[in-house]
């Protein structure tokens, strides 16, 4: 037996219900357009942060928080790119939160060194401003050569561990590296890959005498071993 077909809605109640549709989205559009303006005609009171915040300084999120509030109708945009100038900000995000406030969340630099007298580097390579730089080693290198260094510096930093601490890494314009210890031992380490001749050196480090552990200097630049020098 079968089923009896339902009707066909006939052209014109079909348009009907498309004008019906239509209409229903324009209102919501409408009303959401009216909202979001509403919510940006409210002044802006309060500035919330969130996310990687332990790192940024007080007194510059407290001179942002009073940019924020004196500005006249402050754009979302125009309030990220001045939160990104905050030290130690790698970025950030902005979104309004109704009804008063703006919220800014940070994502923050994480220092693996310093490099100059001014500027850190971050694990990524990235050179920003920022003071309080703590104890981190200092990376020195040619310009643009941080990504590089910063890359480079854990694995070296591991490898010489059993003899001391790396306090600075150098890279000279011609790819030399060269380190420096925190008992004053500088090792010339030459170009190219190091390895080889760091496990090398580290590994015979351990069965010097120690009036020879005593040195300052040593030139790992030789293809079957070292030489150690009291002065550079």
């Amino acid at each position: 037996m079968s089923t009896p077909a339902k009707p066909k809605a006939k052209p014109g109640i079909r348009i009907l219900q498309g004008l019906a549709g239509l209409a229903a989205i324009a209102l919501l559009a409408t009303a959401g357009l009216y909202g979001y303006r509403m919510v940006l005609s409210h002044p802006v009171t309060r500035v919330v942060f969130a996310g990687e915040t332990e790192r940024l300084p007080q007194a510059d999120l407290d001179t942002l928080t009073q940019a924020v509030l004196t500005a006249d109708r402050p754009s979302l945009e125009g309030v990220r790119d001045a939160a990104r100038l905050v030290p130690w900000v790698r970025d950030a995000s902005v979104r309004r939160l109704y009804p008063d406030a703006i919220e800014i969340t940070f994502t923050a630099h994480e220092a693996v060194a310093r490099w100059d007298d001014k500027r850190l580097v971050s694990r990524e390579g990235t050179v920003f401003e920022a003071s309080d730089a703590a104890d981190l080693p200092r990376l020195r290198g040619p310009e643009g050569s941080a990504p590089r260094m910063a890359g480079e510096f854990p694995a070296l930093a591991s490898a010489l561990a059993a003899v001391g601490r790396v306090t600075e890494l150098h890279l000279t314009p011609r790819g030399a590296w060269e380190a420096l210890l925190e008992s004053g031992l500088t090792l010339e380490l030459g170009r190219g890959e190091w390895k080889e001749r760091v496990e090398r050196f580290v590994s015979a480090w351990k069965r010097l005498p120690e009036d020879a552990r005593a040195t300052r200097y040593a030139d790992l630049r030789y293809s079957n071993g070292f030489a150690l020098r009291k002065t550079k």
